[in-house]
């Protein structure tokens, strides 16, 4: 064997095939040095120094390879005890330890079929169990890597109760249809905008995943359509629906608003993303505006005639993706000023999102329902089976870990959930009672799912293992319905629910939440669930 006589193998030059003997004639005295290296080494750990000297110069100076090291080599002879030349040598000495790692390195020179991989087992084991996650239609955890979280006696599969598919929490503050809602880049806060005129600022519990009222921004007289996170996490962009002309820019860390841009009032600016960097973003609307602006909300660049249904930066902070109202998507590089197709498809694309490689993009397309397209292929990957898509703009996302699961509202009131290699939904998510406008997958906790509905609330989805202690009753939940409507037309009464802070209306106002708790009460009966 190898290890019982260290030079047997390549010394002989021995081998039977012809590609382990192309491999040995390039890598031959790399090989031969290292075991006569050991050799030489076991043979002075013995005390041996005169077959030391002899396999010194008879048989490693010949080789012409490494002589530097094999003057360091020579200087081990001076050594006057097996531990100081283990200890000059850094070497662990002779025995079945330095062999390993002398087949180890070894290795490296040696194709499969003359020796096989270490840990080759444990390796095979690993990609099975990683398959069969991949199969797994509710995989979801993080913290499960290795052979330690799995039973090698059955095959993996997780339950649905590990799934986001029950209420946790609803959300009840805003007093009129929620259009938008989303989580920032680092999973601790969620934004929502509404009908009523406002985004509300929600803080995630990290040990409860409930969610506390952070802030309230007024002043988007025509109602919050659209939000967007800076990549850092300190401002959001809000946008209304197409009759609106102006877009707000909130420092979600002082609760103050940075800009009001406003550059005409025939614009429409319904849409927006930022730039990696967060120094520069985009905004654009379906009246033919096309904006690239600074922080400070100054146009930059302009594309004329470019009517934006929606917009995304790639990954490479240069080409902006616009879905226009030609069924299409494009690419627009503002430095280069070019232009060029991405995806054409056949009806209208109401809104689209991509996930974080930058690779794949995420479709509503209307009558249609949700498409999934590969960007670098440019082709159509998947149509996701069940949901029901008009023409409301509905906006989906991708989610859960390793992004694997896709989420899309829809107007049969339901939340879909489908494994992103599947088709049909894995999970449809009932309890809002009007159409469901957007969803939001929390990326630092995948086991959570955010939806925003004309039903005036947000729902946040968890695992049905852990049960809800936010949800409120249905009596609850039409008692508070009805004193926000009240609230809603009588701001200025002293019951009101919101009270405004010194900045006005007109140009954006930060509020504050009131000491009454903002969650519906956990005594409550039952949650509202069909």
């Amino acid at each position: 064997h190898l290890l019982d006589d260290p030079q047997a193998l390549v010394v002989s030059n021995y081998f039977n095939t012809q590609d382990t003997t192309l491999i040995i004639h390039i890598h031959y005295k790399e090989m031969k040095f290292l075991l006569l290296e050991q050799k030489y080494l076991e043979r002075l750990d013995d005390q041996n120094v005169y077959d030391a000297l002899f396999t010194l110069r008879k048989e490693l100076t010949p080789l012409n390879h490494k002589r530097e090291k094999v003057h360091q080599l020579s200087r081990y002879i001076m050594c006057e005890s097996p531990e100081e030349l283990r200890k000059l040598a850094n070497w662990e000495g002779k025995g079945l330890y330095s062999r390993q790692k002398l087949m180890e390195k070894l290795q490296a020179y040696l194709p499969p079929s003359v020796m096989l991989p270490p840990r080759r087992l444990q390796t095979l084991l690993c990609q099975a169990v990683d398959m069969q996650k991949d199969r797994c239609p509710y995989h979801n955890t993080v913290n499960d890597t290795g052979l330690d979280s799995v039973s090698l006696l059955v095959d993996h599969r997780c339950t649905k109760d590990d799934f986001p598919s029950e209420t946790r929490q609803i959300l009840t503050d805003h007093c009129d249809e929620v259009w938008f809602c989303r989580f920032s880049n680092d999973g601790t806060k969620l934004a929502t905008g509404s009908k009523d005129s406002t985004v509300m600022i929600w803080e995630v519990d990290p040990i409860t995943l409930e969610l506390r009222h952070l802030y309230t921004f007024e002043g988007h007289s025509y109602g919050v359509s659209f939000l967007a996170w800076s990549p850092d996490d300190n401002y959001l962009i809000a946008c209304g629906p197409d009759d609106c002309s102006d877009l707000w820019v909130w420092n979600v860390q002082t609760g103050e608003l940075r800009v009001k841009v406003s550059h005409s009032p025939e614009d429409s600016l319904t849409t927006c993303s930022w730039q990696k960097d967060g120094k520069k973003f985009v905004a654009g609307g379906t009246r033919g505006q096309f904006y690239q602006c600074d922080l400070d909300g100054n146009v930059l660049d302009s594309w004329e005639g470019v009517r934006v249904q929606c917009l995304c930066y790639r990954k490479d902070g240069k080409i902006v993706l616009a879905a226009d109202t030609h069924h299409r998507i494009r690419g627009y590089n503002f430095e280069e000023l070019a232009d060029f197709n991405m995806i054409q498809e056949y009806h209208s694309i109401m809104s689209f999102t991509c996930d974080d490689s930058g690779k794949l993009a995420l479709i509503n397309v209307a009558s249609q329902g949700v498409h999934l397209w590969d960007l670098d292929d440019r082709l159509l990957i998947r149509k996701f089976q069940g949901v029901t898509q008009g023409y409301y703009t509905i906006h989906s996302c991708f989610g859960g870990v390793n992004q694997v699961f896709v989420a899309s509202g829809s107007e049969d009131n339901k939340v879909y959930v489908w494994h992103i290699k599947r088709e049909e939904p894995i999970a449809v998510l009932k309890g809002h009672s009007r159409t469901v406008n957007c969803v939001s997958w929390n990326p630092k906790y995948p086991q959570m799912l955010a939806s925003a509905s004309d039903d005036t609330t947000v729902r946040i989805w968890g695992p049905a293992s852990v049960k809800s202690q936010s949800c409120c009753s249905p009596n609850t939940l039409a008692s508070l319905r009805s004193s926000c409507l009240i609230t809603n037309s009588h701001q200025n009464s002293p019951s009101s629910k919101l009270h405004s802070a010194t900045s006005s209306a007109a140009t954006g106002s930060a509020v504050l939440p009131s000491s009454e708790s903002a969650n519906p009460s956990p005594n409550s009966s039952s949650p509202l669930i069909t």
